[in-house]
């Protein structure tokens, strides 16, 4: 049996176990990479291999002996084996329980399992008690502070759960789906270390569960603690690594991840959207929007990731194509903070901002913790110079994702216009230590370090030399560093930049003030340096111009042609008249 097979195989067994006890969005995940492999090149098509072989593939039961090994590409894995169900055990009472579970009554399916002893009828009624906890978390939350307000809710059934949960474990008596419960009890309880080692002895066990690597994921904050678990070598770990490395800002080791992944599962719509995630981290928009047009073609009801995708649009005003993406995510589904966030999206590019904060807060609404809409918001705010709402948004974020450089940005931003250069300073040299390849962030500091009561040009000046190592696409570094230079009587290094900035916008067919301002400098600094034939060069080329510069342009040259007549040695051809 082939890796792919066997990978098939798995995930077949997997969207049947985790459908089983309602880890839905699991068995979705699942589900997703089934119908993403590709099993003969030539007999399937991708057309007929995303969409006609899934369906009935995922309905069939296969047994566990079938499964030996999962191997891809030649790298030797840990095989996992599958484990045994207690369907007998738990009956109909069971099958009750899961109708009243998919109905959300999370309470009459877990009295109705309340004498049930079987590991499946365990963990279901444990999942729903710890589900009807946050059901009524969240209603608490809307009570007493509104539903965009803070609160300090917790969830109640949080403390007889690790209780029970850690007396099965002690007794052994808990399947893998229980481990995953119980470290994400320990989660939420703030036990990061062992929801940890708790989470790691679930994946090995039962290594298909997505939502447990996803939870296992957030507790990975550094790359010394990700390092430091001891997970079985299974594929289900790469696409483990892949989005770890994403998260810690790692996004070229992800992106090799993701690719060495589509070695196998060569029709994964998830796959495809997480290269774009990586692609949008490293600013490679138009791949970015290639891949989200070949996504919309392949599955045109998709609603997740897709306000990545606004994000591009909105980067390049696009905002034809913006409107229809907001059209056809409002037809398809326009409740989900993911919509909401693009239609916010195309009103902030049409400039009604009042309009974008609303949709902004119905994603909130929807869900509290949607962090690019906290961003977003905080956004808008500045737009509207509404700084306090702003930095409030920003801190909102901040709070949910320590790690989002874009919130540390907006805080810097908004104090800024605050006149606080100091806390701004503060909140922009967070942002660059977590995203230090981003020239924007190294140019806002730069701006910070310039402005009074800071003036601190030699600081400015390394931010702006960082920011130009890193690709400035908006070509602003080059420019204040020559100006900089300038205005600290440096000519040789104002020259210097000068002329690499001057490069920059031949080469980009770019013209304007900056070049100008460039012509001038270097035509007056060669003429000072008594090189007269590249100073004509530059002269010459104000002379296509109509304003004062061609009359400086004029004057300059006159003065060289007399430096020429009073020293004839120091070129070889008089200049022309």
């Amino acid at each position: 049996m082939s890796s792919k097979e066997i990978c098939r195989n798995e995930l077949r067994i997997a969207v049947r176990q985790l459908s089983d006890r309602c880890l839905y969005s699991a068995s979705k995940w699942a589900a997703e990479q089934l119908v993403g492999i590709e099993l003969d090149p030539v007999k399937f098509t991708p057309s007929n291999t995303r969409f006609q072989r899934g369906s009935s593939s995922i309905r069939r039961r296969f047994r566990t002996n079938e499964i030996t090994s999962t191997p891809i590409a030649g790298v030797s894995y840990v095989s996992t084996p599958v484990m045994e169900e207690d369907d007998a055990v738990d009956g109909d009472f069971y099958l009750l329980a899961k109708s009243y579970f998919d109905c959300r009554e999370y309470r009459r399916a877990a009295h109705v399992l309340r004498d049930q002893s079987g590991k499946k009828a365990v963990f279901l009624r444990c999942y729903a008690l710890y589900l009807a906890g946050e059901k009524r978390k969240e209603e608490e939350n809307i009570e007493l502070e509104g539903p965009l307000g803070k609160s300090d809710a917790v969830n109640k059934e949080l403390v007889s759960l690790e209780r029970e949960l850690s007396m099965l474990r002690k007794n052994g008596s808990i399947d893998p789906f229980g481990l995953y419960l119980y470290g994400l009890v320990l989660k939420e309880k703030g036990s990061q270390h062992l929801a940890r080692s708790v989470l790691v002895e679930s994946v090995n066990s039962y290594p298909w569960n997505w939502s447990a690597w996803s939870e296992l994921q957030s507790l990975c904050t550094t790359i010394d603690t990700l390092d430091s678990l001891p997970l079985n070598n299974n594929w289900m770990k790469d696409f483990f690594l892949a989005c770890a490395y994403q998260e810690l800002r790692m996004h070229n080791e992800s992106l090799a991840k993701y690719e060495y992944l589509q070695g196998t599962f060569s029709f994964s719509n998830y796959i495809q959207a997480q290269i774009a995630k990586a692609q949008y981290s490293l600013r490679g928009f138009e791949q970015v929007e290639v891949i989200f047009e070949e996504l919309l073609r392949n599955d045109p009801y998709r609603v997740e990731d897709m306000d990545m995708y606004s994000n591009v649009l909105y980067a390049k005003e696009c905002l034809s194509a913006l409107s229809y993406l907001a059209h056809r995510v409002f037809l398809t589904d326009k409740y989900r903070p993911e919509s909401c966030c693009i239609i916010g999206n195309y009103y902030s590019l049409k400039g009604q901002h009042e309009k974008s904060v609303i949709y902004f807060r119905r994603a909130l609404t929807l869900n509290k913790n949607c962090l690019s809409a906290w961003t977003l918001m905080g956004h808008e705010y500045v737009e509207m110079k509404n700084t306090p709402a702003a930095v409030d948004a920003y801190r909102r974020a901040v709070d949910i994702n320590p790690c989002d450089y874009r919130a540390w940005y907006g805080l810097g931003q908004a104090y800024e216009m605050m006149c606080m250069p100091f806390y701004a300073l503060h909140y922009f040299r967070k942002s660059v230590f977590l995203q230090p390849s981003d020239s924007r962030l190294w140019i806002a500091m730069a701006h910070c370090y310039e402005d009074e009561p800071l003036h601190m040009l030699e600081e400015a000046i390394k931010c702006y030399r960082r920011a130009a190592n890193c690709n400035d696409r908006e070509a602003i570094a080059l420019h204040r560093l020559a100006k900089l230079h300038c205005d600290l009587g440096r000519s040789e290094e104002a020259a210097f930049y000068y002329k690499k900035d001057l490069e920059r916008m031949e080469a980009e067919e770019r013209d304007g003030p900056n070049m100008v301002e460039a012509l001038l400098f270097l035509a007056t600094h060669c003429k000072d340096q008594k090189r007269f034939e590249e100073a004509e060069v530059y002269c010459t080329r104000l002379l296509d111009y109509t304003g004062p510069e061609k009359e400086t342009a004029k004057s300059l040259l006159r003065g060289m042609r007399m430096a020429q007549s009073c020293f004839p040695s120091m070129n070889a051809e008089p200049f022309p008249p």
